[in-house]
Formats: C-alpha cells, structure tokens, sequence
C-alpha cells in the first residue's frame, strides 16, 4: 500500500537506519535561469507572512527555557519543547515536541544552531540527527554549529499519530493496489476506510493539528528558544516543502536554508503524485539500463531494452498478484503483488540498493522466494523483525491528508485517471493512482490549499535538485527555485534521492561554503 512519501527508505544493507531524502529521476528541460517548462504552477495563491511581532499568546512559548539532559546516545542531548496543539487558540492545550542537539565541536567561532529535517513527511528527524546528521555532516560544519532537530507534531518522539497496530498494518500493506474487478476495488476502498478510522479514532484532537504550517511554526519557537536570531536549516525531500513554508511565513528570519530534492508547494496532490510515478518511471529507466549490463540480472541480457524489463517485471507482478509466494516470514507473510511493488520502488531511491534488488528479484523470478523483496518492503515500511511499525506512514497521510485537498474523491476518478497515471510509468501507474485514493477517507478535512512560496525579502536560499530524482523530479525544485524571490538554484545530474552528503564533492563544497560562508552559487551551476 505505497503511499507519497519521500524520505529515503531504510535499508538492511545500510547500518545506519537514517532516513535520508529521496526521490526519483525525471528528466526534464531545463534552462540555465533554473526556470521550468515541464511544471508549471497550479495556482496564483500565496503564502502570506505573519506578522513580524510575536502575539502576545504565544510569549510564553517563545520565552520557555528548555531542560536539556543526557539522551542516551553519547554525544547528544535531548529536550521537550511545548507549542500550542492550535495557534489559533493558543490556550486551549499543548503539544510537547522531541528536540536534541549536539553542541559545535569547534574549531572556529560557533555560527549557532542549524536544523535538519529528513523529509517524509513522517521521517524522524531526531533519528536522523542522532545517527547520521549529527556525526556524519562534514565535519567543518559540526564544528561551527550545534547540530539539531525536533521530530515534527505527530511525528515519532513528539505525540505521534498511531493508526494501526501491526497486525492491521500487516494486511493494509498487502492490499492489492491493482484491482482487477468491483470485489477487490471495494476491498482496497475498506482498506483505505479502515486506516483513516483508525488515525481518526486513536489522535482525534492531534489529526487536526498536524500540517506543515504549524510545524514550520514550531520550528520558530525553537529558533527563539535556542536563542537564533535567524533560522538556518538543511532540509532534504519533504523537509524542502517545510523549510519552504517556514521563508515564506517568516521571511525576516531566514538564515542560510538548503533545500535538497525540493517540492514543489504550488502542485494539486493529483499533480504531485502523477510527476512523482513519473519519477519512479524514470529512476527504473536507469535501474533497467544498468541491471541489463550486470550478469546477475533476472529480467534481461544487454539486448533487452528498458521497455522490455518493465514488460518482465510487470509481468511478474501479475503472476504474484494471482499467486504470491514464500517468503519464510514467521507471520506467515506471502510475497503478492503490492508488497513486491514496494520493495522495487524502495529500491529506487537510491542506486546503492540496485544490487540488492537484482538479488532479491532473482531469488523471487527464479528460486520462488519472496524473502528479499518483502525485506525491502519492510524496510520502506519501517516494519522491525517483531512485527513493530513505526509511526512513519501514519504520520505521512496525516500531514499529506491535511495540506491538500484528496487526490481523488472516489474510484471512478481514479479509474478516470489510469491512462494518465499509466503512460508516466508502464510499471507503477496503475498502482501509484490506486494508491493516491487514500486521502478521500480522510476523516478531518485538509488546512491548505496549493499555492506558490516566495518569501520576498528572505535572505538567499538554496535549492538543490537531482536531475533523475524519483521521488521529487528535478522540474519540481527548478520550480520551487524560481517562485522563492530569493531562491538559487543548484542542479546535481545523476540518480538517486537528493544530493548533499551523496558522494559528489561539487555538490558537498558548494553547500558547505553556503552554510559557512552565506555565499550561494552562481546562476547555473551545475555538478554531477
């Protein structure tokens, strides 16, 4: 049950259980002046800056004092920050928010706080910040600045959502996303019922309460407690979309802002979900050219076109649908169409995971065993060996659900949509549209409607995009770069999920003198 999220997934073959941003690849024209002609904005509404004085209401928030103690992980502290549960009624009740930092290491005069967010929406950013960001940035960073991170409302540490418990995630996950018939769209229409209930029913207060604004208005509680006259901040995939939000309602606050494998604000969720199956589309592109070439491939030789290894993995998909297989799970989990489609798409968001697809679908094609790809599943899942989810996809349609309106308001319209959905990607259209039904259940209405970010009089922000992004397509960040008035963009060509930290020392040194410097790149540049 693949739902738009756009951290990149764990993975066992990666230690460190981070959740980094990611996306697919779509390539797109693009224009020296960062200009898009492929994405163009849905809409002509605005994101309009608060007022520059804080409302008396929210002093308190803005003045608490944080109690920082030992968290457990050496190196790191960690804290609980209130904010109001609604700005709108600032007394009617709080929620306590996961903070945790690691102080500048020094050498060099300590430039203050820079937060990060991995993305999702969903993703833990304090997991992130303890297990990566935190000991992983370059180390010219961590020096200047005390590393920190707060999980968003809803979000892991802080009050998360909780939908389903993992039995019920167990079986909402296996849903088939292609129906063939009335009986089994009926089936997946209960499904997406059944999860909605349950996030309506367990965080019934909290689900109203979880958008990206408010989140992003937290963030400037924590700026003011943390003692930061502006907010400087590295937010990858999802976390592009929040950092935007954040210029555009505080514009007068902006510090140095990366915002690596960005969103684009001004899309409908119709729009955004068919641009990201493009996406996918496009990163299985390269993943099918590349696997060809290997000898360990089990869906072509160097003759086989990329076109024709999607026909075979679709293929297989179809006869998983009809007849899943064995997989040696002790729940006695099978491997069916739809949890094999989403341990191929986890592999996606990064091209470090494509020898690992290419074991897990052999074993699958051609030793009828589904241990593999259902441990890629389980890894975009957040699904641990007991059976445990973390609160990662109840979260994501949360936030999802609130910030735009549904997708699609019933099957008939997806079914409207399947040629559309269809022709952005032979191998997951018609899964990626069924699948962008969930929201029409939703049991709160959404907040938010698409609109256009451009924080004017913000300081220069940064925003990054990978040409072959398959979760958030490159036209999305040339767009995101030219609605911002102070926006410059930095292209990254190559695959994967966003760029920072990903192996190119063009993109590393030119972030890096960014966020020790304050200088942006010239117009253009470009890295690979």
């Amino acid at each position: 049950m693949h739902m738009r999220r756009t951290t990149r997934p764990t993975r066992p073959l990666r230690a460190s259980g981070v959740l980094l941003a990611a996306a697919a690849l779509l390539i797109s024209a693009c224009s020296s002046s960062g200009s898009s002609t492929t994405t163009a904005a849905t809409t002509e509404s605005v994101l309009t800056a608060l007022p520059r004085a804080t409302p008396s209401a929210l002093a308190p928030y803005y003045g608490q004092k944080l109690n920082w103690r030992s968290c457990g992980v050496p190196g790191f502290e960690c804290a609980t920050m209130k904010a109001p549960l609604d700005y709108a009624k600032p007394g009617s009740g709080d929620v306590r928010l996961a903070v945790s930092r690691k102080k500048a290491t020094g050498p060099g005069k300590r430039l203050g706080s820079l937060l990060v967010n991995p993305g999702g929406p969903g993703g833990s950013a304090v997991g992130y910040l303890q297990s990566y960001a935190g000991i992983g940035y370059p180390a010219d960073v961590r020096a200047r600045y005390d590393m920190v991170a707060v999980d968003p409302r809803g979000v892991a540490r802080s009050e998360p959502v909780e939908c389903l418990n993992g039995r019920a995630m167990d079986a909402f996950t296996q849903t088939d996303t292609t129906p063939d018939d009335g009986r089994e769209t009926d089936q997946l229409v209960e499904a997406f019922k059944k999860f909605a209930g349950g996030c309506g029913a367990h965080s019934p207060d909290l689900l109203r309460h979880v958008s990206t604004v408010e989140a992003a208005r937290d963030m400037d509680i924590l700026r003011a407690v943390l003692g930061d006259e502006k907010l400087t901040y590295v937010g990858a995939s999802y976390g592009t979309f929040l950092g935007a939000t954040y210029a555009g309602l505080y514009p007068d606050r902006v510090g140095r802002l990366v915002l690596d494998g960005a969103l684009d604000p001004s899309l409908t969720a119709r729009k955004l979900n068919e641009e990201q199956t493009a996406g996918f589309e496009t990163a299985f592109q390269s993943f099918a050219k590349d696997c060809v070439r290997q000898s360990d491939c089990p869906l072509g030789d160097a003759g086989t076109s990329p076109e024709e290894v999607g026909r075979n993995l679709k293929a297989f998909f179809r006869q998983l649908d009809k007849e899943p297989i064995p997989t040696g799970d002790p729940d006695g989990r099978k491997l069916g169409e739809a949890l094999a489609t989403t341990g191929v798409i986890a592999a996606m968001y990064d091209e470090t995971a494509w020898p690992q697809l290419r074991d897990a679908l052999t074993s699958a094609m051609k030793g009828n065993d589904g241990a593999g790809l259902l441990a890629l599943s389980d890894s975009y899942y957040e699904r641990d060996a007991d059976g445990r989810y973390a609160n990662l996809m109840s979260a994501n349609a949360a936030v999802n659900c609130l910030d735009l309106p549904p997708a699609f308001s019933g099957p008939d319209q997806v079914e409207q949509s399947l040629s559309s959905f269809e022709k952005a990607s032979p191998v997951f259209g018609e899964g990626l549209a069924w699948a962008s039904l969930n929201c029409a259940y939703w049991p709160v209405r959404n907040t938010s409607e698409p609109h256009r970010i451009e924080a004017k009089g913000a300081a220069p922000i940064l925003v990054v995009g990978t040409t072959r992004d398959p979760a958030t397509p490159y036209p999305w960040a040339q767009s995101l770069a030219s609605q911002l008035s102070s926006g410059t963009l930095l292209t990254y060509v190559g695959d994967g999920h966003t760029a920072y930290g990903r192996g190119s020392a063009c993109i590393d040194s030119t972030i890096n003198r960014y966020l020790l410097q304050g200088t942006p790149p010239e117009k253009g540049k470009r890295c690979s």
